[in-house]
């Protein structure tokens, strides 16, 4: 099934400022809460909806690419995913991500507090960091799609305690200070009456629950500093400057929270002899004198290796061959662009005695003097082209 447009799905211009979009997802999110709609499938599809559009929308890179390449330039293939990849996401990941949004805690403050639950409204889970890597391609690489390997240096949960952060069985207790909530309230008074202030737990940093006994190896953390091999799959058509995102490669959370994304930023490596233009390639076709006059054939590198194309007698310098489907795929997958030959032709420099008596009596030639219709049709290409 396919995606609707994210901001279809939040109800906003394409024009919409970050404030704009903050309010149109709070409002989709009171609307479709679980809390509000209980057992309503339907209505907890559209809450991971619109947390998947706000998600993209509210990042400015994410929403740079998806205003240019749409949900392909944030998916791909292969797991890539600038949202939550199809629903991945849970409603605990969402609330995590979101506190900002939900106040904190899982519910929406002075909205008559939409919680999770006494158990776990206030617990709070870690996001790890994101991680950036750099990737060259080729553009065969770009227009087959390739897989590459990284080996990452990263924080990855700690083996010796389950990434727990708790030595042996010892686990956790209830935290005393919040009593499980992971948040504490503060009553005082004000020109306005009795005002209620909420804030983290100190004690436990939202947990709601503290370490008995520290891991002697993570101190406590659940995390330590390891690596870890990732193989990425890079879709067809991508392009210099692209971000793509791997969710869930990035850092681990501490005590088994929420994982990091893997950002992969794209860079071209040049070709020798073909110039990108989106997903046309074009290459400038150097002909001798005689070929252009005489006609003949010409090598043309390609992708994938070489294509003879025909040279017509009297080629002019400027025609442009086109070699259709020989470009790069389109990242959206909407078709190929194509191979645009430029035509040049090659004036020697110095000639020989001979050379020189021969281009002389050419020279007396009519054939060999422009008309004045070649003249006009040189003259309109140039005008096109600065105009």
């Amino acid at each position: 099934m396919a995606k609707r447009d994210y901001y279809e799905v939040l109800g906003v211009d394409k024009s919409a400022s970050a404030d704009e979009i903050k309010k149109a997802y709070r409002k989709k999110a009171i609307q479709y809460h679980p809390d509000k709609n209980p057992g309503d499938k339907e209505a907890e599809e559209k809450f991971k909806e619109a947390a998947e559009a706000y998600e993209v929308l509210s990042n400015p890179d994410k929403r740079a690419r998806y205003d240019q390449f749409g949900h392909e330039g944030l998916n791909g293939t292969g797991g890539f995913g600038g949202g939550y990849s199809g629903g991945g996401m849970s409603m605990d990941d969402i609330f995590s991500m979101f506190g900002d949004i939900f106040g904190g805690h899982g519910g929406f403050g002075g909205f008559g507090g939409f919680g999770r639950g006494a158990s776990q409204s206030g617990q709070r889970k870690f996001r790890g960091s994101d991680l950036r890597v750099k990737v060259k391609l080729s553009l065969k690489d770009i227009a087959n799609g390739t897989t590459k390997k990284f080996k990452l240096k990263k924080y990855v949960p700690c083996s010796h305690c389950h990434g727990t952060g708790a030595e042996g069985n010892s686990g956790t207790e209830t935290c005393p200070t919040c009593k499980g909530s992971g948040h504490i309230l503060r009553t005082q008074q004000s020109i306005f009456g009795m005002m209620q202030t909420q804030s983290v737990c100190p004690q436990c940093n939202g947990e709601g629950r503290i370490i008995k006994n520290k891991c002697k190896e993570c101190g406590g953390e659940g995390i330590v500093y390891g690596e870890e091999v990732v193989e990425v799959k890079i879709p067809a058509g991508v392009a210099e400057g692209m971000q793509l995102s791997m969710n869930g490669k990035g850092n681990a959370g501490r005590h088994n929270g929420i994982n990091g994304d893997l950002l992969i930023q794209i860079e071209e490596e040049p070709h020798p002899e073909l110039i990108r233009d989106e997903n046309d390639l074009i290459y400038n076709l150097l002909l001798s004198i005689p070929t252009a006059t005489l006609g003949g054939t010409a090598e043309i590198p390609t992708i994938d290796g070489h294509a003879k194309v025909k040279i017509e007698p009297g080629t002019q310098p400027g025609k442009v061959l086109r070699l259709r489907g020989k470009g790069l795929p389109s990242v959206n997958g909407y078709g190929t662009g194509d191979l645009l030959v430029n035509v040049s032709v090659y004036i020697p420099e110095t000639l020989s005695r001979d050379e020189k008596n021969q281009m002389e009596k050419l020279q007396e030639s009519p054939n060999f003097k422009p008309n004045p219709g070649i003249k006009e049709k040189i003259f309109r290409k140039f005008k096109n082209f600065f105009d």
